[in-house]
């Protein structure tokens, strides 16, 4: 009888060490995969919703946490309201314009900005606690500009948007300086970028978040 209690103790404190190293080799593995990518954690409880710019975002996040199509335009971003909204994220970074400066119509910058706060609106009607980051639509390579010099107001757009940022009392985030710093990341149409852009701009936008909480 003895023995039979022992070894079901045995048994049984083998089972506990098992788990508890199957815990630990879990535990390492995620710490692992956050030193990889940490990135993945950081915006876990974010949404990207841009045009075709931000496609290649998806490669470095998770799927759920990116919401773009090519073409997309602050009027067509309306549309993705419900999917903003289905993944009821803390933070929305928003990087549209790209695509609207381009809309065949009279004055597109008025019509995109008028678009833009309607978007704003309605994920703020939806989602009342989230945080809304404005991000400044990427500058283009002056080859890009020779081919479609509509890009070539692009800074003006940009003005309209911190401008429309501050109405809507919404963050405003800068990406010029890290377009400026790193132009052999930009695809051969000087508008799209490399892959190995997207962990430059993620980085770029935490320091962002974390100044803003440091201030906070």
């Amino acid at each position: 009888m003895k023995k039979k209690i022992f070894l079901c103790v045995f048994i049984g404190m083998l089972a506990v060490f098992a788990t508890a190293c199957g815990n630990n080799q879990i535990e390492k593995e995620i710490v692992v995969a956050d030193a990889k990518n940490p990135y993945k954690s950081f915006y876990g409880k974010s949404v990207f919703l841009g045009d075709s710019l931000l496609i290649g975002l998806s490669d470095v996040l998770e799927d759920s946490n990116v919401i773009a199509n090519a073409g997309a335009t602050a009027l067509f971003a309306i549309n993705e309201v419900d999917n903003v909204v289905n993944q009821n994220p803390e933070h929305v970074y928003i990087m549209l314009g790209s695509d609207d400066l381009l809309f065949p119509v009279d004055n597109p910058q008025k019509d995109s900005l008028e678009n833009y706060a309607l978007l704003i609106e309605k994920i703020k009607k939806r989602l009342p606690s989230v945080k809304i980051h404005v991000l400044s639509v990427p500058s283009v390579t002056k080859e890009a500009i020779k081919v479609e010099p509509r890009y070539k107001n692009i800074p003006d757009y940009n003005k309209g948007l911190e401008k429309m940022a501050v109405t809507e009392d919404l963050d405003y985030i800068n990406l010029s300086s890290i377009f400026e710093k790193n132009q052999e990341l930009y695809k051969e149409d000087g508008i799209h970028f490399k892959s190995d852009f997207f962990p430059v701009y993620l980085k770029h936008i935490r320091k962002h978040i974390e100044s803003l909480n440091n201030e906070g």
